[in-house]
């Protein structure tokens, strides 16, 4: 039995126009960034004597788009590229395709044309603060988008019902050369004790990657004469909105109160575990996630990187991560908290060279897969109902713009 590449598929209401991708998470190597590429399938009839057009764009939104208060923009276009696809400016057959391209062309046949784009250097990954539940609108994010619509001119207004969207993530793999281990230390002097307290908190690496247990060693050389009646050991998520407001949002995604204690002259060495995951924050709202595409699962966002000579305020928001130690150490009126930041990077893992030559052989030999075409639908979720006026509603047509398989 062949292997089986999936195609996201979406359709406009009226027809006249669909966009077909073969992915829709592109990565960011530090160095270079996945191109964009598809395909965009039209029906000359629904069209009547309309062009076609594909913009990709990259958008800053602050909380929904009805919030602009005294003229200030809650909603921001940090990027936006468009292209005419039809009539095509070039001979089709002349062009170079990809070769996810040109399969999907020798698929679709005549009437499908490719689209092609590049990102920017400067432009940030994708990021979305988690909604609450009960929330509604659109949420605060740095959100991807490819629209294909047909129109008299790229100026003309835009009918929704010709008009078709899809969201795309971009994605940062982490950076091949990673920086020092983290490990941090104090000294803490007490009030009627001779002696301070020393902690030092340390970590094996800087990077970590989703998924993956962060060893935390924590040294603890108590010669003061106060005890130390608990230890609380957590990681943060700290979100920065740098576009508009710099507000943070410090998010603790993992937490470990170990009842450890250490009296007064004693010492203590311990390695504590610790896992931050999504799956143990679903229901939490303003945690910052790695985009979001409907209907998908995603996870915890990813660090930010500022590339040099990128300025901060272009990346919307900015992501990092920190190991919280903290000392609850008791007096004769009330407790003291001594704590400890330990900064650190979560991100993806850049797939070693072996697997990525497997991958390029895959690719070699696609001429013999066979193509699904994953079609975005809400109709399919049980009790919703696709209305005219929902921008993100475009149901797919099936397969009436694709070639029947024999």
């Amino acid at each position: 039995m062949s292997p089986k590449n999936v195609v996201f598929k979406k359709i406009s209401r009226d027809k006249s126009v669909g966009v077909y991708m073969g992915k829709r998470d592109f990565v960011d190597r530090s160095d270079s960034v996945d191109p964009v590429d598809g395909v965009i399938v039209i029906d000359p009839e629904a069209l009547q004597g309309r062009k076609v057009f594909v913009t990709l764009s990259c958008t800053f939104r602050y909380g929904r788009d009805d919030m602009d208060v005294m003229g200030i923009a809650f909603r921001r276009e940090l990027h936006l590229s468009t292209r005419q696809v039809y009539p095509p400016l070039q001979d089709r057959d002349k062009g170079i395709h990809t070769k996810s391209q040109a399969k999907l062309l020798r698929k679709l046949g005549n009437n499908a044309y490719p689209f092609f784009f590049e990102f920017p250097e400067n432009l940030p990954c994708s990021v979305a603060l988690q909604p609450a539940p009960h929330d509604v609108g659109k949420q605060c994010a740095v959100e991807f988008e490819i629209k294909a619509f047909s129109a008299e001119s790229q100026d003309a207004k835009v009918r929704k019902r010709s008009t078709v969207k899809l969201l795309l993530r971009k994605v940062q793999y982490a950076p091949e050369n990673e920086g020092i281990a983290p490990c941090v230390e104090t000294t803490r002097d007490f009030v009627m004790s001779d002696k301070p307290l020393h902690v030092k908190a340390s970590l094996d690496k800087e990077v970590y990657y989703h998924g993956e247990t962060i060893k935390v060693h924590v040294n603890v050389t108590n010669t003061s004469s106060k005890n130390i009646k608990n230890i609380i050991i957590s990681v943060d998520q700290v979100a920065t909105v740098v576009l508009y407001s710099n507000d943070s949002y410090v998010k603790c995604v993992d937490i470990e109160d170990t009842g450890d204690s250490v009296s007064a002259g004693a010492t203590l060495q311990k390695v504590y575990s610790m896992l931050p995951l999504l799956a143990n924050n679903r229901e939490r709202r303003g945690i910052a996630l790695d985009g979001k595409l409907k209907h998908e699962d995603t996870n915890l966002a990813s660090s930010s990187i500022v590339k040099e000579g990128v300025l901060k305020e272009v990346m919307g928001i900015m992501v990092s991560y920190r190991v919280m130690v903290k000392l609850i150490v008791g007096g004769s009126v009330s407790a003291v908290e001594v704590g400890l930041e330990v900064p650190f990077k979560l991100m993806h893992p850049k797939p070693d060279a072996g697997k990525e030559h497997q991958s390029t052989i895959y690719i070699c030999v696609e001429l013999e897969e066979e193509l699904v075409f994953q079609e975005f639908k809400r109709s399919y979720l049980k009790g919703m109902i696709a209305d005219d006026d929902d921008e993100d509603g475009n149901i797919s047509g099936g397969d009436d713009m694709a070639p029947k398989e024999k």
